[in-house]
């Protein structure tokens, strides 16, 4: 069965080119795998990149956009599927749905949002999913030093922090999230 790999990245390309090269490699690794990329629907920065790149190989790509950002012109119409939602909650809970697994690009709010939205989910028990950060170039190294202050203040469980899958190659990050194994996730579950 077809793995669908959720991506969330900028709707910017960023400042270094190494974000945009590294998209496109995902989205090759992506459809060279024969995973689906099930993404936010956009065609500009990252988005478009990554949802391009994968097009280019023959691969499947599905966009989840709010209503809002198809009318803003952001829509890409080329891509295999495109699911427009009424708003931002509906298009993370279809995003959510679709996905096998989560994968973080480098991004701004939005994807900080839904990473830190989906990595909460399995902490609580929503789902078992895996949760990754693509870290080209180092990008979310201030955020790790900080995940790792708040596992040193008894903010974050240090067994639960180990669960976030890092890596700056798209190779080691899909076979992370194919070996993935849930545990240690239900301690807000009562039995």
């Amino acid at each position: 069965m077809k793995k669908n790999i959720c991506v969330f990245c900028g709707a910017s390309e960023g400042t270094l080119i190494e974000y945009r090269t590294q998209a496109e490699h995902l989205g090759i690794t992506l459809a060279k795998q024969n995973k689906r990329l099930i993404y936010g629907g956009g065609n500009k920065g990252l988005m478009g990149v990554i949802a391009n790149a994968v097009l280019a190989q023959g691969g499947e790509v599905i966009g989840v956009i709010p209503e809002r950002l198809v009318q803003a012109e952001t829509a890409h119409h080329g891509i295999t599927r495109l699911e427009v939602v009424e708003n931002m909650h509906q298009r993370k809970a279809r995003l959510t749905e679709l996905a096998d697994g989560f994968i973080a690009m480098p991004g701004g709010t939005g994807t900080l949002e839904e990473l830190f939205e989906v990595w909460t989910g399995m902490q609580i028990g929503y789902h078992e999913k895996p949760v990754a950060l693509f870290n080209p170039a180092q990008f979310w190294q201030h955020l790790l030093v900080f995940l790792q202050h708040a596992v040193d203040q008894g903010f974050i469980r240090e067994s639960f922090y180990k669960t976030l899958i890092v890596s700056d190659q798209a190779d080691v990050i899909l076979q992370e999230i194919d070996n993935f194994i849930p545990k240690d996730l239900q301690r807000w579950i009562k039995k």
